[in-house]
């Protein structure tokens, strides 16, 4: 008999194919920021990421929440993984999202589109103090004022409705552009 595999919450390809077809998935959804003084955000980070099919777009920082894990250590693995070990993300004291996305396989049954699944996200404003170094598929975080990062340009690039959910990010800190 081996060793128990210590990351067993993961499923493999097929099973996680499996799942999705027959409930929804829980994730975590990131709008990474940097504020000043004040605590008023001034820039907002917005990834460009390569698809399966070689499609670039801008998302978020997102991710799925493993069993057993808190929503705090998901978001804290997602931030790493998706801008780097010394982004050093100032995680929120409540576990309280700023929105709830829920995403479908089917266009227009809500504003997020995901056609691989029905998944259900909670979003979260993180400011970030340190130095950003995109890795896993993201190819850069552009940095954007929040006006830029609200502009009908920036919402057109951004996948499965992304651009709708950092509007609501922008607004729920009161920067909305």
């Amino acid at each position: 008999m081996g060793t128990p595999d210590p990351n067993s919450s993961w499923l493999s390809d097929s099973d996680l194919a499996e799942v999705r077809r027959r409930m929804p998935i829980l994730y975590v959804e990131a709008v990474p920021v940097r504020v000043d003084g004040m605590g008023v955000v001034t820039n907002v980070g917005v990834l460009l990421r390569a698809n399966a099919q070689g499609e670039i777009s801008r998302t978020l920082v997102s991710g799925r929440v493993m069993y057993g894990e808190t929503l705090r250590d998901a978001l804290f693995r997602h931030l790493e993984k998706d801008l780097g070990a010394l982004a050093f993300p100032q995680l929120p004291l409540s576990p309280v999202p700023f929105s709830v996305a829920e995403y479908f396989p089917i266009p227009g049954l809500s504003a997020y589109l995901d056609e691989r699944q029905h998944a259900v996200s909670l979003a979260y404003v993180v400011p970030v103090t340190g130095t950003l170094e995109p890795r896993s598929d993201a190819l850069e975080l552009t940095w954007m004022t929040p006006a830029e990062a609200s502009s009908p340009s920036i919402h057109a690039e951004m996948e499965g409705g992304r651009g709708t959910l950092l509007r609501a990010a922008l607004a729920s800190v009161g920067v909305l552009g």
